[in-house]
């Protein structure tokens, strides 16, 4: 996993609609990606939906989110669509986004890893959580400290 004021990995993502993405382009103070174990997961996305509720939250904090899936573009996009999610959807160009964070596949290669990074607009690591249980994998806690010292160094 990063750790918390490294530089986060330049990832080759692209989200539902094929597009690449970037997590610099964004043009926010920062990007929190939520990495899900995989978009079938209930608990994961129960986290998803508590991102849901806190968007306009984060977004006032100049914040974006993103979700993460192992899964190909297809999946995710059907994913997407099924459940209204309002954030971009990524996956990766080549292999895993997953990877190129540190989560693996823990317990014999079978239990992808789950977490969240807050990266900040010059790439910076603010926040980096994974779990291979997906009920410890959502720190809100550790989002929120991350989000709010964000917003106060911004302002600075």
């Amino acid at each position: 996993m990063l750790e918390i004021g490294s530089t986060a990995p330049l990832l080759e993502l692209e989200d539902t609609e094929g597009q690449g993405v970037t997590l610099a382009e964004s043009g926010s103070r920062g990007v929190l990606v939520f990495f899900l174990r995989s978009a079938s997961c209930p608990v994961c996305n129960a986290h998803v939906r508590n991102l849901i509720k806190k968007a306009d939250e984060y977004a006032a904090a100049g914040v974006q989110i993103m979700i993460a899936v192992p899964e190909g573009r297809e999946e995710a996009a059907q994913w997407k669509s099924k459940g209204k999610i309002p954030f971009r959807v990524v996956t990766g160009r080549r292999g895993s986004p997953h990877e190129a964070f540190g989560l693996v596949r823990k317990l014999f290669g079978s239990m992808q890893q789950s977490g969240s990074v807050l990266v900040d607009a010059d790439n910076v690591v603010r926040h980096a959580h994974g779990a291979t249980n997906p009920m410890n994998s959502y720190d809100k806690a550790g989002i929120a400290d991350a989000v709010e010292r964000l917003r106060a160094t911004s302002a600075s």
